[in-house]
């Protein structure tokens, strides 16, 4: 009778010890990288994009995403590829799947979405495409 006992014991201990393990979401990808952006409104960077009613010249940029659930965009643009300025600025993350919901300091939110190495994001209605560097 007691080695029953003993053996029902250890087999909730491991059972219990197994439940404890946290999962990870099969629908959860890693977003954690540098990305180079590659398009503006499916059009190559370097790109005259249309924003509003003005035309802006996007030379390059990066997105930068955080363990620590920070994130950075800088953008280089300008009226045209003479005069371009960079564009730096913060946001922290939530993470939801493939989905990435953004607060940007001292501006408002956005959503992006990540797909294999593709991070896309709505920009002020401009569609910004990243590839993510290995």
């Amino acid at each position: 009778m007691r080695v029953k006992v003993i053996v029902s014991l250890m087999c909730v201990g491991l059972l219990s010890s197994c439940a404890s393990v946290p999962k990870e979401d099969a629908n959860e990808v890693d977003p954690v990288g540098v990305y180079s952006l590659i398009s503006v409104d499916g059009g190559e960077v370097p790109i005259m994009a249309q924003h509003g009613d003005h035309e802006v010249y996007v030379q390059s940029g990066t997105f930068t995403i955080t363990h620590d659930g920070t994130c950075t965009s800088e953008i280089i643009f300008g009226p045209n590829a003479a005069r371009t300025q960079t564009r730096v600025v913060h946001a922290t993350y939530t993470q939801k799947g493939n989905e990435l919901h953004m607060k940007w300091k001292g501006a408002g939110r956005t959503r992006g979405d990540i797909t294999g190495d593709i991070f896309t994001m709505n920009n002020e209605g401009m569609i910004f495409s990243y590839q993510k560097r290995p």
